[in-house]
């Protein structure tokens, strides 16, 4: 590929912005640890939302969707289209909780949560297990995608590739810490949906493409148009499609699976932002925001560019001829979005290019700065250094922020797609959900439940991919992995919390009142309180009328703006105009019971008398 002046002076003007940005906040993103890694808890709720959307549109991302519709079709979306309830629940129940708690981190939450020794070991094996292995994984994965994007647009080798991709990215994010990310994500999202966007049309505008209406006329796009999986069971391959792409997404996923970015009740990246809102309706707002850009506003750009590839590179062969240089192990689907970048005009092609490596560097400095709090804060500090100043904590989170990066890029060289990591990350997960939202409403988890159902879901995963290497004819479709995976691992957490005793009753009543979460699940502990005459406020911020009516409505107004968007492209106008109906009354009934859900002030409720609960 040939960048020309113009394209190397945008991506130039592009790194001396970062690099500016990032020299100019260090000297107050050096003060204190909250400073380093909350901006100090005063963001406001778009800057907050665009930062979080701008975080997970990652270089592998379009990559991920390519591979998605060029082997499922469009439908195939629908495995993490369906993470939306993940993430409209978290806007309306969990946002304000979150931001209530005042923490520096979501895993210091477990020293809030629970209580003695095990509350202590969760605390810092999850550090260490999210800030270390599964972010490094994560960022892994993200720079697999930067390095196949450099061998297609800038024939760069893997290692050039790496080299050049993480260096800006490492010196803005030690130097500023998340005031610096926040400031740039907000520039790098603008930049990122203006190149896919016009990636989009110059792909449409291809002669082999012909157009929208050459392109859903062209025989390898037609098979994969629709919105739908097939629901036809009369054969395997059927059944496991539709398993995989939607049944299973819609049903279990996204209350039973940990993934970055879609964690039930919050958590990792996402709870950082909302921990660093000025309030608690600024971090629902930003939630919200966050949700309706990454599933309505971005996704169709991508997907019309994968599907105006299978016009152009049709197979795995074609690519491989048309890129003969990319290692044979790197040519996978998801190559075909940097192959399309191939085909960009000057000026427009620097803007993609930048738009490429905006999303990038927007991923992989939330990922370091997230990381290096978990191991600075809830490791490093609570374990071996309590009386550490404020400024050796930042001067070591940011030596880690160069760490981590050194080991997310050793590791995206062992890697062959995108797609894959994304599979082995959902199985990791797997099953410890539904303990993420229930801790909060129910008294009788205690921290040996989490311990046990994150080991179970790991050695359940690692089972499954070792027998996929041994005797891959004997190892079950991934679907009923996952169902297994979760059927077991939550049987194991919920038999724990049952039979092993709850956590003291002094942290359980310290928790309530401080986060006030209310619900039927804290009866026993209430109860308890005004039997000793200890008065703990009976509904706390329990809002499940509203929060419920929120939910709905959220998820109606998103998905009927991501499909009328894509039922107008396919010229179906009728039920376009009715997904438009749908989405606008959605949004009516969020505006309705905005105010009670953002700001947790408990419904009245009925007097009545305190049960015991289990």
């Amino acid at each position: 590929m040939l960048l020309r002046t113009i394209d190397w002076a945008i991506i130039g003007t592009f790194f001396a912005f970062t690099l500016i940005v990032g020299l100019v906040v260090s000297r107050r993103a050096g003060r204190t640890q909250s400073d380093f890694f909350l901006s100090g808890r005063g963001m406001p709720w778009w800057l907050l939302g665009t930062s979080m959307v701008a975080t997970t549109f990652a270089a592998d991302t379009p990559l991920l969707v390519t591979s998605i519709v060029r082997e499922q079709g469009v439908a195939g979306n629908w495995v993490w289209w369906a993470f939306l309830l993940t993430g409209m629940l978290t806007v309306a129940v969990f946002a304000k909780l979150w931001r209530r708690s005042g923490i520096l981190t979501d895993v210091e939450f477990y020293e809030r949560r629970y209580g003695g020794a095990p509350a202590a070991f969760l605390r810092g094996f999850r550090a260490v297990y999210l800030g270390l292995i599964f972010n490094v994984l994560v960022m892994a994965n993200v720079t697999l995608a930067a390095v196949k994007i450099a061998q297609v647009m800038f024939d760069f080798s893997p290692i050039q590739a790496i080299l050049v991709a993480a260096t800006v990215t490492v010196i803005f994010s030690a130097a500023g810490g998340l005031r610096s990310v926040l400031l740039t994500d907000f520039v790098l999202f603008l930049i990122a949906m203006t190149g896919s966007i016009g990636a989009a049309i110059v792909a449409l505008r291809q002669p082999e493409v012909g157009g929208l209406t050459g392109l859903f006329a062209h025989e390898q796009v037609q098979a994969r148009l629709a919105l739908w999986p097939s629901l036809d069971f009369s054969s395997t391959a059927s059944l496991n499609a539709a398993m995989t792409i939607l049944i299973i997404p819609l049903a279990v996923q996204w209350w039973a699976a940990w993934y970055p970015g879609a964690e039930p009740g919050g958590g990792g990246y996402v709870a950082q932002r909302m921990l660093a809102a000025r309030s608690e309706s600024h971090a629902t707002g930003a939630t919200l925001l966050f949700n309706f850009a990454h599933y309505a506003l971005r996704p169709w750009p991508w997907i019309l560019v994968a599907l105006a590839s299978l016009a152009i590179y049709p197979d795995l062969d074609s690519l491989r001829s048309a890129f003969p240089k990319v290692g044979d192990t790197m040519v996978r689907d998801d190559l075909a979005y940097p192959a399309m970048m191939n085909r960009m005009p000057p000026g427009l092609l620097g803007l993609i290019a930048t738009s490429l490596i905006a999303s990038y560097m927007s991923t992989i400095s939330t990922m370091l700065n997230w990381g290096s709090s978990y191991l600075v804060h809830d490791f490093w500090l609570r374990f071996f250094r309590p009386k550490a100043s404020e400024r050796e904590l930042v001067r070591l989170g940011r030596f880690l922020t160069v760490a981590l990066m050194v080991l997310a890029c050793v590791i995206a060289l062992q890697l062959q797609s995108v797609y894959e990591g994304f599979q082995i990350l959902l199985k990791v997960g797997a099953g410890t959900g539904l303990i993420y939202i229930l801790r909060w409403f129910w008294w009788r988890l205690n921290a040996l439940a989490e311990i046990v159902a994150m080991a179970v879901s790991f050695l359940m995963a690692a089972g499954f991919v070792v027998l996929s290497r041994i005797a891959p004819e004997q190892t079950p479709a991934d679907w009923l992995q996952f169902l297994i995976i979760v059927g077991g691992t939550t049987a194991c957490w919920i038999v724990v919390s049952l039979v092993t005793p709850p956590e003291r009753e002094e942290t359980l009543r310290n928790f309530y009142n401080h986060i006030r979460p209310g619900g039927p699940g804290w009866k026993a502990v209430i109860r308890r309180a005004h039997a000793e005459g200890e008065l703990l406020d009976c509904n706390g911020s329990w809002n499940l009328r509203s929060e419920l009516i929120f939910l709905i409505g959220g998820c109606a107004s998103i998905y009927g703006a991501l499909f009328a968007t894509g039922l107008f492209l396919y010229g179906r106008t009728m039920p376009a105009t009715l997904a438009i109906l749908i989405a606008l009354a959605g949004g009516a009934a969020m505006a309705v019971t905005w105010r009670t859900v953002a700001s947790g002030t408990a419904e009245p409720t009925a007097p009545g008398p305190i049960g015991e609960d289990h």
